[in-house]
């Protein structure tokens, strides 16, 4: 199994026929992902890569349940940021479950009303300025590689699954964990901004779930609470399986940002140790050094055979 994404879900692309939406779902298609419709408006009765596109989330759903017997899985938003916020409450309405939001700059109160409107709906989104989420061997959504042939050589199918805040470091520690011999089951780049749909905390409760996952690898950041709330969750016996972490920003001082929107100390919360303090006394593994993270992955997962 994987988490969000396997090749057996139907996924949509909003803001198909732009430069991105074509890009991405290049990438997609080429990975194996099962891309069923696209969305824009006015531009009912194209395709593009000879995907259909639909003017509205409806009709590519309608679509979808005929072509290919079930709902639509995720829908992929690869519109300008202005634009974000109704696509994501257009899709969420026409009753798609899990929403992959790419462009950055989405506003913050934006990113609050679709958080609103996926919980009033039981929905869920990625993102905003995610890179996306792939599941090696699988299917990719997003635009995490770039391209297929880089994403097949860079991501190694296996039992480790990855969190990240950051995108670049998504890939690179997906990268250096193969390189070492670990696989991973699937690698989820939640976003770096201050509010995003599934956190840190989301994710390891599905990687807790995935009976294909057997360790989770956390690549977090100054700023925030949410590996803080993992280390809750881990105390509470809510996830059980090892948890292998780095925290970037040791150095940053309280009101300096470390990169992200997200990743900022304020009145004294969200400190690099206040959260290897959490993870380390919850039974994590807390590496000083990103360079350490496959070496300590690899003793975890040893120890499991």
């Amino acid at each position: 199994m994987s988490i969000i994404i396997d090749q057996n879900k139907n996924v949509i692309v909003q803001g198909i026929t732009g430069r991105e939406g074509q890009a991405r779902t290049t990438l997609m298609l080429g990975y194996g992902t099962k891309v069923v419709a696209g969305c824009t408006p006015g531009k009912k009765g194209q395709d593009v890569l000879g995907v259909p596109v639909f003017d509205t989330v409806g009709e590519a759903q309608a679509h979808t349940r005929e072509k290919h017997g079930g709902d639509v899985d995720i829908s992929v938003i690869l519109v300008p940021a202005k634009f974000v916020k109704g696509a994501a409450i257009e899709a969420i309405e026409a009753g798609v479950k899990m929403l992959v939001l790419v462009p950055d700059r989405v506003p913050v109160w934006d990113a609050m009303e679709i958080a609103a409107c996926a919980k009033q709906h039981g929905a869920q989104f990625v993102g905003p300025n995610t890179l996306g989420v792939v599941s090696p061997g699988k299917a990719v959504v997003g635009m995490i590689g770039g391209k297929a042939e880089s994403a097949r050589a860079w991501f190694k199918p296996g039992n480790v699954g990855v969190i990240s805040r950051s995108g670049g470091m998504s890939s690179s520690t997906a990268y250096y964990l193969g390189k070492a011999g670990i696989g991973t089951s699937t690698i989820c780049h939640i976003g770096g901004d201050s509010v995003l749909g599934m956190r840190i905390p989301d994710v390891a409760l599905m990687f807790q779930s995935d009976p294909d996952t057997d360790a989770i690898v956390i690549f977090g950041e100054i700023g925030g609470s949410m590996e803080e709330d993992l280390a809750q969750l881990m105390v509470e016996k809510r996830v059980t399986k090892p948890v292998v972490a780095y925290i970037g920003g040791k150095a940053a001082k309280e009101g300096t940002r470390f990169s992200h929107a997200g990743a900022i100390i304020e009145g004294g919360r969200g400190t690099h140790a206040g959260k290897v303090k959490a993870l380390t006394e919850a039974g994590a593994v807390v590496v000083e050094s990103f360079g350490d993270l496959p070496e300590a992955t690899a003793k975890v997962v040893g120890a499991l055979r």
